[in-house]
Protein backbone atom coordinates (compact mmCIF):
# COMPACT_ATOMS: atom_id res chain seq x y z
CA UNK A 1 0.00 0.00 0.00
CA UNK A 2 1.75 3.10 -1.21
CA UNK A 3 1.35 6.52 1.13
CA UNK A 4 -1.75 7.51 -1.02
CA UNK A 5 -3.72 4.93 -0.46
CA UNK A 6 -2.64 5.06 3.05
CA UNK A 7 -3.67 8.76 2.79
CA UNK A 8 -7.17 7.66 1.22
CA UNK A 9 -8.03 5.69 3.82
CA UNK A 10 -7.10 7.78 6.94
CA UNK A 11 -9.37 10.38 5.53
CA UNK A 12 -12.29 7.49 4.67
CA UNK A 13 -12.13 6.34 8.39
CA UNK A 14 -12.42 9.72 9.46
CA UNK A 15 -15.38 10.75 7.61
CA UNK A 16 -16.75 8.30 8.64
CA UNK A 17 -16.08 8.80 12.53
CA UNK A 18 -17.74 12.28 11.88
CA UNK A 19 -20.52 10.59 10.02
CA UNK A 20 -21.38 8.34 13.20
CA UNK A 21 -20.36 11.33 15.59
CA UNK A 22 -23.38 13.64 13.74
CA UNK A 23 -25.72 10.90 13.94
CA UNK A 24 -25.56 11.13 17.68
CA UNK A 25 -28.87 12.69 19.29
CA UNK A 26 -26.40 13.49 22.11
CA UNK A 27 -23.99 16.68 21.89
CA UNK A 28 -20.82 15.43 21.89
CA UNK A 29 -17.72 17.37 22.25
CA UNK A 30 -13.80 15.78 22.35
CA UNK A 31 -10.87 17.52 24.36
CA UNK A 32 -7.43 16.65 25.20
CA UNK A 33 -5.64 16.25 28.49
CA UNK A 34 -6.00 19.98 28.79
CA UNK A 35 -9.28 20.91 28.52
CA UNK A 36 -9.48 21.97 24.84
CA UNK A 37 -12.06 21.64 22.67
CA UNK A 38 -10.48 19.50 19.56
CA UNK A 39 -13.93 18.27 18.04
CA UNK A 40 -17.62 18.17 18.38
CA UNK A 41 -20.57 16.94 16.60
CA UNK A 42 -23.92 18.65 15.16
CA UNK A 43 -25.59 18.18 17.86
CA UNK A 44 -23.27 20.11 20.08
CA UNK A 45 -23.40 22.84 17.63
CA UNK A 46 -27.28 23.37 16.77
CA UNK A 47 -27.21 23.18 20.68
CA UNK A 48 -24.62 26.38 20.78
CA UNK A 49 -26.77 28.28 17.65
CA UNK A 50 -29.71 27.92 19.32
CA UNK A 51 -28.58 28.99 23.04
CA UNK A 52 -26.98 32.23 20.81
CA UNK A 53 -23.48 31.74 22.12
CA UNK A 54 -21.30 34.61 21.64
CA UNK A 55 -18.22 32.23 20.19
CA UNK A 56 -17.98 29.98 17.04
CA UNK A 57 -21.14 27.42 17.67
CA UNK A 58 -18.55 24.29 16.96
CA UNK A 59 -16.40 25.76 20.08
CA UNK A 60 -13.32 24.13 18.71
CA UNK A 61 -10.27 25.29 20.28
CA UNK A 62 -12.43 26.63 23.17
CA UNK A 63 -11.78 25.14 26.72
CA UNK A 64 -13.95 23.51 28.27
CA UNK A 65 -12.41 23.00 31.57
CA UNK A 66 -12.29 27.19 31.88
CA UNK A 67 -15.67 27.61 30.36
CA UNK A 68 -17.00 25.51 33.87
CA UNK A 69 -14.62 26.97 36.11
CA UNK A 70 -15.41 30.41 35.28
CA UNK A 71 -19.26 30.10 35.23
CA UNK A 72 -21.26 32.18 37.16
CA UNK A 73 -25.20 32.26 38.82
CA UNK A 74 -27.59 29.13 39.06
CA UNK A 75 -25.23 26.92 37.38
CA UNK A 76 -21.70 27.81 38.69
CA UNK A 77 -21.92 24.97 41.50
CA UNK A 78 -22.98 22.64 38.68
CA UNK A 79 -20.25 23.29 36.25
CA UNK A 80 -17.66 23.63 38.31
CA UNK A 81 -19.07 20.04 39.63
CA UNK A 82 -18.49 18.90 35.80
CA UNK A 83 -14.71 20.64 35.86
CA UNK A 84 -13.91 18.28 38.98
CA UNK A 85 -15.02 15.62 37.45
CA UNK A 86 -13.23 15.71 34.13
CA UNK A 87 -10.21 16.65 35.79
CA UNK A 88 -10.46 13.12 37.48
CA UNK A 89 -11.14 11.30 34.33
CA UNK A 90 -7.98 12.72 32.69
CA UNK A 91 -5.90 11.78 35.83
CA UNK A 92 -7.29 8.39 35.81
CA UNK A 93 -8.73 8.53 38.78
CA UNK A 94 -11.97 7.41 37.83
CA UNK A 95 -12.99 6.17 34.48
CA UNK A 96 -16.18 7.83 33.99
CA UNK A 97 -18.08 10.54 35.24
CA UNK A 98 -21.64 10.87 35.19
CA UNK A 99 -24.23 13.56 36.29
CA UNK A 100 -28.14 14.45 35.65
CA UNK A 101 -28.24 18.36 35.39
CA UNK A 102 -31.32 21.40 34.87
CA UNK A 103 -30.45 23.57 31.92
CA UNK A 104 -33.75 25.58 31.75
CA UNK A 105 -34.18 28.33 28.96
CA UNK A 106 -36.40 30.75 29.20
CA UNK A 107 -38.70 29.27 27.03
CA UNK A 108 -38.65 25.74 28.68
CA UNK A 109 -37.23 23.62 31.52
CA UNK A 110 -34.68 20.75 30.35
CA UNK A 111 -32.52 18.30 31.91
CA UNK A 112 -29.29 16.59 30.60
CA UNK A 113 -27.33 13.91 31.47
CA UNK A 114 -23.76 14.66 31.08
CA UNK A 115 -21.45 11.50 30.27
CA UNK A 116 -16.89 12.12 30.52
CA UNK A 117 -14.67 9.04 29.60
CA UNK A 118 -11.65 8.30 27.81
CA UNK A 119 -11.59 7.88 24.25
CA UNK A 120 -10.61 4.21 23.66
CA UNK A 121 -7.80 3.43 21.26
CA UNK A 122 -6.81 6.91 20.91
CA UNK A 123 -2.66 7.68 20.59
CA UNK A 124 -3.25 10.42 22.49
CA UNK A 125 -5.04 11.23 25.48
CA UNK A 126 -8.76 11.89 24.58
CA UNK A 127 -11.58 12.37 26.58
CA UNK A 128 -15.62 12.35 25.22
CA UNK A 129 -17.97 14.62 26.89
CA UNK A 130 -21.55 14.00 26.05
CA UNK A 131 -24.78 15.97 27.01
CA UNK A 132 -27.58 14.02 26.17
CA UNK A 133 -31.30 15.58 26.50
CA UNK A 134 -33.49 13.98 29.42
CA UNK A 135 -36.25 15.80 29.40
CA UNK A 136 -38.48 13.51 28.53
CA UNK A 137 -37.53 11.02 31.17
CA UNK A 138 -37.74 13.26 33.73
CA UNK A 139 -41.05 14.57 33.15
CA UNK A 140 -42.48 11.08 33.32
CA UNK A 141 -40.52 10.63 36.62
CA UNK A 142 -42.12 13.82 37.53
CA UNK A 143 -45.55 12.53 36.80
CA UNK A 144 -44.93 9.21 38.14
CA UNK A 145 -44.16 10.75 41.77
CA UNK A 146 -47.26 12.85 41.17
CA UNK A 147 -49.44 9.97 40.44
CA UNK A 148 -47.21 7.78 43.36
CA UNK A 149 -48.50 10.67 45.61
CA UNK A 150 -51.96 11.07 44.35
CA UNK A 151 -52.01 7.12 45.04
CA UNK A 152 -50.63 7.38 48.16
CA UNK A 153 -53.01 10.08 49.76
CA UNK A 154 -55.83 8.08 47.96
CA UNK A 155 -54.92 4.91 49.77
CA UNK A 156 -54.75 7.01 53.12
CA UNK A 157 -58.05 8.14 52.65
CA UNK A 158 -59.49 4.94 52.19
CA UNK A 159 -58.08 3.51 54.50
CA UNK A 160 -59.33 6.37 57.08
CA UNK A 161 -63.02 5.87 55.41
CA UNK A 162 -62.69 2.21 56.19
CA UNK A 163 -61.37 2.55 59.68
CA UNK A 164 -64.58 5.26 60.32
CA UNK A 165 -66.71 2.49 58.54
CA UNK A 166 -65.46 -0.17 60.86
CA UNK A 167 -65.89 2.17 64.00
CA UNK A 168 -69.69 2.93 62.74
CA UNK A 169 -70.54 -1.47 61.78
CA UNK A 170 -68.91 -1.75 65.08
CA UNK A 171 -71.28 0.35 67.06
CA UNK A 172 -74.13 -0.70 65.05
CA UNK A 173 -73.14 -4.28 66.33
CA UNK A 174 -73.13 -3.32 69.36
CA UNK A 175 -76.31 -1.28 69.41
CA UNK A 176 -78.32 -4.24 68.10
CA UNK A 177 -76.58 -7.08 70.54
CA UNK A 178 -77.47 -4.09 73.59
CA UNK A 179 -80.85 -4.13 72.24
CA UNK A 180 -81.33 -7.00 71.63
CA UNK A 181 -80.24 -7.93 75.08
CA UNK A 182 -82.46 -5.75 76.48
CA UNK A 183 -85.55 -7.10 74.73
CA UNK A 184 -84.59 -10.69 75.77
CA UNK A 185 -84.09 -9.58 79.45
CA UNK A 186 -87.67 -7.92 79.31
CA UNK A 187 -89.07 -10.54 78.29
CA UNK A 188 -87.67 -13.05 81.18
CA UNK A 189 -88.05 -10.50 83.77
CA UNK A 190 -91.55 -9.13 82.97
CA UNK A 191 -93.64 -11.06 80.20
CA UNK A 192 -92.92 -14.87 80.44
CA UNK A 193 -93.02 -14.85 84.31
CA UNK A 194 -96.60 -13.73 83.74
CA UNK A 195 -97.49 -16.05 81.16
CA UNK A 196 -96.38 -18.74 83.27
CA UNK A 197 -98.04 -17.78 85.98
CA UNK A 198 -101.26 -17.18 83.78
CA UNK A 199 -100.96 -20.86 82.65
CA UNK A 200 -100.78 -22.70 85.72
CA UNK A 201 -104.22 -20.63 87.52
CA UNK A 202 -106.03 -21.53 84.11
CA UNK A 203 -108.27 -24.29 84.37
CA UNK A 204 -109.60 -24.62 80.89
CA UNK A 205 -107.91 -26.54 78.76
CA UNK A 206 -108.60 -24.25 75.80
CA UNK A 207 -107.83 -21.51 78.03
CA UNK A 208 -104.22 -23.04 78.81
CA UNK A 209 -104.05 -23.61 74.94
CA UNK A 210 -104.46 -20.11 74.10
CA UNK A 211 -102.02 -19.34 76.69
CA UNK A 212 -99.75 -21.93 75.62
CA UNK A 213 -99.73 -20.27 72.31
CA UNK A 214 -98.66 -16.84 73.40
CA UNK A 215 -95.69 -18.32 74.85
CA UNK A 216 -94.65 -19.80 71.84
CA UNK A 217 -95.53 -16.74 70.03
CA UNK A 218 -93.44 -14.70 72.11
CA UNK A 219 -90.70 -17.19 71.91
CA UNK A 220 -90.61 -17.02 68.00
CA UNK A 221 -90.19 -13.50 68.69
CA UNK A 222 -87.02 -13.83 70.95
CA UNK A 223 -85.82 -16.71 68.67
CA UNK A 224 -84.63 -14.45 66.03
CA UNK A 225 -81.95 -12.39 69.02
CA UNK A 226 -80.52 -16.19 69.83
CA UNK A 227 -78.23 -16.56 66.95
CA UNK A 228 -75.32 -15.50 69.73
CA UNK A 229 -74.60 -17.83 72.05
CA UNK A 230 -74.43 -14.80 74.58
CA UNK A 231 -77.73 -14.10 74.64
CA UNK A 232 -79.17 -17.84 75.81
CA UNK A 233 -78.67 -16.97 79.11
CA UNK A 234 -81.08 -13.78 78.93
CA UNK A 235 -84.06 -16.28 78.26
CA UNK A 236 -82.92 -19.92 79.55
CA UNK A 237 -83.30 -21.00 82.98
CA UNK A 238 -79.89 -22.75 84.60
CA UNK A 239 -81.10 -25.80 84.39
CA UNK A 240 -81.93 -25.32 80.68
CA UNK A 241 -78.67 -23.72 80.14
CA UNK A 242 -76.54 -26.49 82.30
CA UNK A 243 -78.62 -29.04 79.35
CA UNK A 244 -78.12 -27.17 76.64
CA UNK A 245 -74.24 -27.05 77.09
CA UNK A 246 -74.24 -30.99 77.82
CA UNK A 247 -76.17 -31.22 73.96
CA UNK A 248 -73.78 -29.04 72.86
CA UNK A 249 -70.75 -31.25 74.13
CA UNK A 250 -72.88 -34.66 72.20
CA UNK A 251 -74.59 -35.82 75.26
CA UNK A 252 -77.58 -38.36 74.93
CA UNK A 253 -80.69 -37.65 77.13
CA UNK A 254 -79.59 -40.95 79.31
CA UNK A 255 -75.96 -39.64 79.36
CA UNK A 256 -77.55 -35.94 80.59
CA UNK A 257 -80.00 -37.93 83.12
CA UNK A 258 -77.20 -39.67 84.65
CA UNK A 259 -74.81 -36.21 84.84
CA UNK A 260 -77.65 -34.31 86.60
CA UNK A 261 -79.12 -36.81 88.29
CA UNK A 262 -82.25 -36.15 86.60
CA UNK A 263 -84.62 -38.75 85.50
CA UNK A 264 -85.13 -39.34 81.14
CA UNK A 265 -88.67 -37.44 81.33
CA UNK A 266 -87.52 -34.82 83.03
CA UNK A 267 -84.23 -34.08 80.65
CA UNK A 268 -86.73 -34.32 77.59
CA UNK A 269 -89.19 -31.91 79.31
CA UNK A 270 -86.03 -29.16 79.41
CA UNK A 271 -85.59 -30.05 75.65
CA UNK A 272 -88.74 -29.42 74.34
CA UNK A 273 -88.42 -26.14 76.51
CA UNK A 274 -85.65 -25.22 75.10
CA UNK A 275 -86.24 -26.04 71.30
CA UNK A 276 -89.55 -24.42 72.05
CA UNK A 277 -87.93 -21.09 73.65
CA UNK A 278 -84.99 -21.17 70.13
CA UNK A 279 -87.99 -21.49 67.80
CA UNK A 280 -87.54 -25.56 67.04
CA UNK A 281 -91.04 -26.70 67.92
CA UNK A 282 -91.91 -26.79 64.51
CA UNK A 283 -88.80 -27.51 62.58
CA UNK A 284 -86.93 -30.83 61.82
CA UNK A 285 -83.53 -29.00 62.63
CA UNK A 286 -81.15 -30.84 65.17
CA UNK A 287 -80.88 -28.77 68.38
CA UNK A 288 -77.19 -30.06 68.87
CA UNK A 289 -76.48 -28.34 65.86
CA UNK A 290 -78.26 -25.22 66.07
CA UNK A 291 -76.42 -24.62 69.21
CA UNK A 292 -73.50 -25.23 67.66
CA UNK A 293 -74.03 -22.64 64.95
CA UNK A 294 -74.80 -20.31 67.87
CA UNK A 295 -71.02 -19.93 68.45
CA UNK A 296 -69.94 -18.91 64.40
Amino acid sequence: MDARQAETIIKETQQYAKTILNSLSAHVAIIDENGMILETNRAWERFAQSNQISIRPDTLNVNYLDVCDSAQGESAEKSKEVADGIRKVIKGEVEEFVLDYPCHSPEEKRWFYMRAARAVGSDSLRVVVSHENITALKEAESRLRQREEELKQKTLHLEEANAALRAVLRQRDEDIQEMEQTILQNLKDSVLPNVQRLQEILVRPEARQLVQLISSGLNEIASPFLRRLSNLEAVLTPREMEIASLVKAGKSTKEIAGLLYLSITTVNFHRRNLRDKLGLTNSSTNLRSHLLSLEK
